[in-house]
């Protein structure tokens, strides 16, 4: 293991809550994103029966890159191995026409990290010239804060990156100016960094409570589309945790090169980090790491920035293909949805049985392997109890799958949706279900604990249908806007090689 990879003794590693063991302590299985990792003795000896270890020797070292690689454990940043310092950290702050945003932000930083080498303001152009400067000159940050100013307005990429240039030390965290970091952010996300091969930190984006108390701000207290969940993991497209917002973020300004895409003006934050995954590198989402942001509650603003948001998937597909499909399915899932989608007894009875077929497809890659020879036996690289396990994953798939394709009728395909509910009985039928038990599930995952305010069902299943519906219009405009369909296409995983292998045949 290289020096750039190898983890440094003390840095501890924690098994995602949704990670289980299997045969005994034999294997693991990872749920996001899937994997399932068969353990050698010594690493059954290293993990022993807790969920936590501690990185004391190569070995260790070795094991814990895997696990966190494959999703199946994160770093434990309370507690465990500090990284770098905040003095090292110079915050970047794009703002244009917002004085009393970047008043608020300052003084949190003030508060919240007040050891941070520097401030950089990067004024886009703003009316005011002047409204900036002021809150620069009686910030309690003093000379800690320097303003840089674009004559013209040229975009919240472009900021980035002026201040990023400007930048004098080796990390960099780029804060928006409607943001409020909360006490202990930047530690978590630090720590983080002690990990040399990772080179990015992004906290979780909650909602700042607004004076009018809505029930669209409380939606958007649970629903944010900027809010990644309560979960760690790592930073990979088509997962989980496929992207993080440029909201917040804090980055080792070396990784970056020339920065943010300064030719978009949405989803630029999105791009990066697919460059950034692409070049290899190691990128984290840290939940303990807190930062609110104000979001839209007016209706009009609060839907158009939605609409805004979806204009962003076109040009992401156009320069990463693949990356941003709508749908990813195994080809049995697939097959799946489309028999039950017909509505009619003899496709359910059909998709039983491709069901059954992919759980026995399952259970024999995971079944023991036979001896290599009469009278001799080799150690067994696949499970003892292979049937519960093939049972678990294929539920899992048809969960999924459920789950894409009601999200593909009420959000990305919704106008197409709608036309055939108008001309067909079945499917009005299916996009009535999506549309109520999608925003009924949904609900539920998001229901707000530990006494916060919430939002009943109707009024959630209201605003959730309106999201999806921005989204919606602006993914098509934007495909529109772009010549391609690519976001729109779903993806059924293998398909491409199988008809490559046909093609050579034929």
């Amino acid at each position: 293991m290289s020096g750039a990879d190898r983890l440094p003794d003390g840095f501890a590693v924690r098994l995602d809550r949704r990670t289980r063991w299997l045969d005994g302590g034999a294997a693991l299985l990872g749920l996001s994103p899937g994997r399932l990792l068969h353990l050698a003795p010594v690493a059954r000896r290293l993990l022993g029966a807790g969920d936590e270890f501690v990185v004391r020797d190569d070995t260790g070292a070795r094991l814990a890159r895997r696990l966190l690689d494959a999703g199946v454990a994160h770093p434990v940043t309370i507690g465990g191995l500090s990284g770098p310092s905040e003095f090292e950290v110079t915050v970047v702050v794009p703002v244009r026409d917002r004085p009393d945003g970047l008043d608020r932000l300052l003084a949190a930083l003030a508060d919240t990290a007040p050891e941070l080498a520097e401030v950089i303001v990067v004024d886009d152009g703003s009316a005011d010239q002047r409204a900036h400067r002021r809150v620069v000159v009686r910030s309690r940050l003093g000379s800690r804060v320097r303003l840089v100013r674009h004559p013209h307005p040229r975009g919240p990429a472009a900021a980035r990156n002026t201040g990023l240039a400007a930048a004098g030390t080796g990390l960099v965290a780029f804060l928006d100016s409607d943001v409020v970091p909360q006490p202990g952010w930047l530690a978590p996300l630090l720590a983080h960094l002690a990990d040399p091969a990772a080179v990015l930190a992004a906290p979780r984006i909650v909602g700042l409570p607004s004076a009018e108390g809505s029930w669209l701000d409380r939606y958007e207290g649970l629903r944010s589309s900027l809010d990644l969940g309560p979960d760690p993991g790592p930073i990979v497209p088509r997962t989980r945790v496929a992207y993080v917002p440029s909201a917040a973020l804090l980055v080792r300004r070396a990784a970056l090169g020339a920065g943010f895409d300064e030719g978009m003006r949405v989803a630029e934050d999105v791009d990066l980090v697919l460059r950034l995954h692409a070049a290899g590198c190691r990128l984290r989402y840290e939940p303990a790491a807190l930062v609110a942001h104000q979001h839209r509650v007016r209706p009009l603003d609060w839907w158009t920035r939605k609409v805004f948001y979806g204009t962003g998937a076109a040009p992401l597909a156009l320069r990463h293909p693949g990356s941003v499909p709508p749908m990813v399915l195994a080809p049995w899932a697939a097959a799946v949805c489309l028999l039950v989608g017909q509505q009619r007894r003899s496709g359910v009875l059909a998709a039983a049985a491709v069901t059954a077929f992919a759980w026995w497809r399952v259970r024999r890659t995971l079944s023991p392997k036979a001896p290599v020879a009469a009278g001799s036996a080799t150690p067994s690289a696949r499970l003892r109890q292979p049937g519960r396990v093939a049972a678990l994953l294929v539920g899992l798939g048809l969960v999924s799958a459920a789950n894409q394709a009601a999200g593909l009728l009420v959000r990305h395909w919704w106008p197409a949706a709608a036309v055939g509910a108008v001309l067909s009985r079945r499917v009005r039928r299916a996009v009535l279900l999506a549309s109520v038990g999608d925003g009924l599930a949904d609900w539920y995952r998001h229901r707000p604990l530990d006494g916060q305010p919430g939002l009943d069902p109707g009024r959630y299943l209201l605003a959730h249908r309106a999201d999806d519906l921005g989204y919606g219009v602006g993914l098509w405009w934007g495909a529109y806007r772009g010549s391609t369909l690519a976001p729109l296409r779903p993806e059924v995983t293998g398909l491409g090689a199988w008809l490559a292998r046909r093609g050579r045949r034929l």
